[in-house]
């Protein structure tokens, strides 16, 4: 740990210390801060609680509190998140990745002037929304002079380390050390009580000092089978036979507490006692070790002695304490229900009713765990067994929102025993769906989801109904489950009266029915404003409706818009999704190195986030891009890494876009007859690999392959299954590539004039398909003996493929300009990948003029990290200044 903390200039770090209860973790902890302290650091400590790892960011105010005073040097809205997080100023529920962002920003702030170490110590029991403030901060500290130090329980779940970070395995002492130890802390007892310590402790300091003082020269060798951790609980309980009562009392109180507030225990203790009492009851506990205590604060010296504490009281007792303590928490409603309730045995339906209440300030302060364990004793509480039904699905709904599949399994099978009412059987169907979207080819479930939506707009619930049916939908959308299915979900939407205005409902029918409804859907999109949305879940629908409809130019407006409002927000488990979205549109419409930045952020960011299918299913967007940028051999193995992996398999949508990730990367390695056998799948109807809406981003490819494979006339018949298609809809995405397939498959006495169609048409915001079909028309022209003619639609694409990076087609269009004697033409290959897409993201950001601090607020990174990426990005850019960025980049 001292090297962690002596490397602090160097590099940000993180450290965690593993081990069993009383091995030496703490007192590591504690000698690794006093050394932060000698060497002039900044020392920042949380301690984790049990009985307080249900109420949220206890652990983060107890972190930051010493720093709060500067919370005036990080953005307005991020000292708002961190402000309601804490109960320090009303307003709307703070996103809780914004509450991180705000907590590094500042940490990051503080760590200008003084080096920072964060030392968290039973990381366990830290409260779920600090330990992902943790995780948040461990991944993005690398450049910050900030190091992380923790320690945790053996046999509890990692709480945020992931396997880059660095984990201390804390042995227990030696037989030497052992008894070395022993003869400094118990050289009074007898040899025998001696062996008989050391044979329970098996090296484990704690042990060793407590069970010491506990032994008697009895034997005791019956306690050997007892996990150690109850004997030293029972060890730590045994000395409360010594205490006062009053005293009792007082240990007691701050057992139950959560705050741990002088105060507060005193007050509750005059109430659980019915006597007046002092700071002076603390004084016996704190004579023999087991407390700490002054004028603000009450702390147990091991967590082993407030559980020791619980252990040695009845049942009686502790709710009466829990009582005490609601007696005196006026001021704050949210804890004084908490403690009402865990005071109490058997039903209660005035504290069901404050708890349910409750959970509402659980959700504003971005404590869902909270807010799901209040609803859950909420319903325990409740008489009435429909309401108890309702509390859990409520419970649930918060579940899900936290992507806990198996919590939200566990309330709807405790609400399915209750009598639910129509509507919450409804939304129980609801609750069971949204972890199962995808489910292969399951009409009948779609089906049934459509029954249910219709009962609930019956029934006058039309809010349900369209979640019912948006969840219907993406059934439809990640595999194929029939044009039945698919139209029923259509149906059901478009009968649900006055809705157009709701996202959902145009994202329902879109994702639905991409192909048949794509002619309202592009009519209802056509009338919004983009400028004139706000809300940042709806901008995020409109997109995923244009791009399921294949209007990739008006999705990325949407999308784009989205990500500002989720960035402003710090929104980041939505913003992934927007994320991903961006990636495979700009993919579609030529701006590729914007289509790698969306692509590898969302990617980082789902798995921040837990969410597996985002972080996982952007490899086939991952395999697509490789492919047309000319590296083949990664796109073909991504796309079988793609098609291999478990989570993707059983999704059509996966499939298709691996099948078409493959058919481009064998097409930039000109393997055109292979290249078509591949994509020919895709546009099959009994093939795996066949989707009804990704089959349109292929049309273009396939006519390619099938031109240089000698493959005209089959190429053709796919392509009029195509033409069919553009009958039943306007999709401008399969209206491009049909520009482009029906001028390189016609016979050249028609050639002409569809290659003047093509480029007739107003493909301003398709610069890939332009360059396509004027590289197309230029070879054309060069064949038909037209040289000089050939020329300049061969340099327009030349110059857009040199730009976006399609290295093989400029490669092409290279070839042709020599063969028709342009001489004077500068080879100018695809531009070399210098920058990762993060490092071009921030460069990007850095040439508008962004500060360091704005692009980290952007990026959710410290503006340290910013400024260590910009210091590695000049070198490869051959640059000095971020004043040259523009110019630098307008040439990549």
């Amino acid at each position: 740990m001292y090297a962690h903390v002596d490397a602090i200039q160097t590099q940000g770090s993180v450290l965690v210390a593993v081990g069993d209860t009383g091995i030496g973790k703490s007192s590591l902890l504690r000698a690794a801060a006093q050394h932060a302290w000698t060497e002039g650091c900044l020392v920042l400590q949380v301690t984790g609680v049990e009985s307080e790892a249900k109420l949220p960011f206890a652990g983060l105010h107890q972190l930051l509190r010493p720093i709060l005073s500067d919370l005036v040097a990080v953005p307005a809205a991020q000292q708002r998140a961190l402000r309601c997080a804490f109960g320090l100023e009303d307003g709307p529920a703070p996103d809780l990745f914004l509450t991180a962002l705000a907590a590094l920003s500042l940490i990051s702030e503080v760590a200008v002037a003084r080096p920072v170490v964060i030392v968290a110590d039973d990381l366990q029991w830290v409260d779920e929304t600090t330990r992902e403030v943790l995780a948040f901060l461990a991944h993005r500290i690398r450049s910050d002079p900030v190091v992380i130090l923790g320690a945790r329980r053996t046999g509890y779940p990692e709480p945020f380390v992931a396997s880059a970070f660095e984990v201390l395995r804390v042995r227990g002492l030696d037989d030497n050390d052992a008894r070395e130890l022993l003869r400094h802390s118990a050289g009074h007892l007898s040899a025998a009580d001696q062996e008989a310590v050391l044979a329970q402790a098996v090296g484990n300091p704690l042990a060793l000092v407590e069970l010491s003082a506990a032994v008697r020269s009895s034997d005791d060798g019956g306690q050997r089978f007892i996990p150690l951790s109850a004997r030293l609980e029972r060890a730590f309980a045994a000395r409360l036979d010594e205490q006062p009562q009053l005293t009792r009392d007082a240990l007691l109180v701050a057992a139950v507490d959560s705050g741990g507030e002088t105060s507060e225990v005193l007050a509750a203790t005059g109430v659980l006692s019915g006597a007046a009492v002092t700071l002076d009851v603390f004084e016996p506990a704190a004579a023999i070790g087991m407390i700490d205590f002054d004028q603000v604060h009450v702390r147990f010296r091991h967590p082993l002695m407030r559980s020791g504490t619980l252990q040695s009281e009845p049942s009686r007792r502790q709710q009466a304490a829990h009582s005490a303590l609601a007696a005196v928490l006026e001021h704050n409603p949210y804890r004084r229900t908490w403690h009402r309730a865990q005071s109490i045995v058997g039903p209660d339906d005035q504290v069901a009713d404050e708890l349910e209440r409750s959970h509402v300030e659980s959700i504003r302060r971005g404590a869902v765990t909270a807010a799901i364990s209040a609803l859950e004793r909420s319903a325990q509480l409740t008489t009435d067994h429909p309401a108890r039904g309702r509390r859990l699905l409520l419970a649930a709904q918060h579940a899900f929102g936290l992507g806990r599949a198996d919590i939200v399994d566990r309330l709807i099978t405790a609400a399915a025993a209750m009598p639910l009412s129509g509507l919450d059987q409804a939304r129980m169907e609801w609750l069971r769906e949204i972890f199962n979207d995808g489910v292969p080819g399951d009409a009948g479930r779609v089906l049934q989801l459509c029954e249910i939506a219709t009962a609930s707009a019956d029934a006058g619930d039309t809010d349900l109904a369209l979640n019912l049916l948006l969840g219907a939908a993406l059934r439809c959308w990640w595999s194929n489950t029939g044009a039945e299915a698919r139209a029923r979900v259509a149906s059901v939407t478009l009968n649900l009266p006055d809705l157009q205005d709701d996202p959902r409902y145009v994202a329902a029918l879109a994702v639905a029915e991409p192909l048949r409804q794509g002619p309202t859907v592009l009519d209802i999109l056509s009338r919004i404003s983009v400028e004139t949305v706000d809300d940042a879940d709806a901008l995020r629908l409109y997109g995923q409706a244009a791009h399921a409809v294949g209007n990739q130019p008006r999705a990325i407006d949407f999308l784009d818009r989205a990500e500002k409002r989720l960035r402003d927000q710090g929104r980041l488990g939505l913003l992934s999704h927007v994320l991903g979205a961006q990636g495979v549109v700009r993919l579609d419409i030529g701006d590729w190195a914007g289509g790698d930045s969306a692509i590898e952020e969302g990617r980082r960011l789902a798995a921040d986030t837990g969410q597996p299918i985002w972080s996982i299913g952007p490899i086939v967007n991952e395999a697509r891009s490789a492919g047309l940028q000319g590296d083949s051999r990664r796109g073909l193995e991504l796309a079988a890494e793609s098609e291999r992996a478990p989570t993707l398999r059983p999704l059509s949508l996966f499939l298709t876009c691996a099948q078409l990730a493959r058919g481009i990367s064998l097409i930039t390695a000109g393997r055109h007859a292979e290249a078509f056998d591949a994509l020919r799948r895709v546009f099959d109807p009994a093939d795996p690999a066949h989707h009804v809406r990704e089959q349109l981003c292929g049309v273009m490819f396939l006519a390619e392959a099938g031109v240089h494979a000698d493959r005209r006339e089959d190429a053709r018949r796919i392509i009029d299954d195509m033409e069919a298609l553009a009958a039943i809809t306007p999709s401008p995405l399969l209206a491009v590539h049909l520009l482009y397939a029906r001028a390189v498959l016609a016979d050249d006495g028609e050639a002409e004039g569809r290659y003047r169609e093509g480029l007739a048409a107003d493909l301003t915001r398709w610069p890939w398909v332009r360059a396509r079909i004027q590289l197309a028309y230029g070879e054309w022209l060069r064949r038909q003996r037209r040289v000089a003619e050939s020329r300049e639609p061969l340099r327009q694409a030349l110059t857009v493929f040199a730009e976006i990076g399609a290295r093989t087609w400029a490669e092409q269009a290279q070839t042709e300009l020599r063969a028709a004697g342009d001489r004077q033409t500068t080879p100018r290959p695809a531009s070399p990948k210098l920058l990762s897409p993060q490092e071009l993201q921030i460069a990007r950001l850095a040439a508008q003029g962004l500060s360091n601090r704005e692009i980290g607020q952007q990026l959710f990174l410290s503006p340290r990290t910013i400024g260590s990426h910009l210091y590695r990005i000049f070198p490869k850019l051959d640059i000095t200044s971020r004043n040259q960025l523009a110019a630098v980049l307008t040439k990549q």
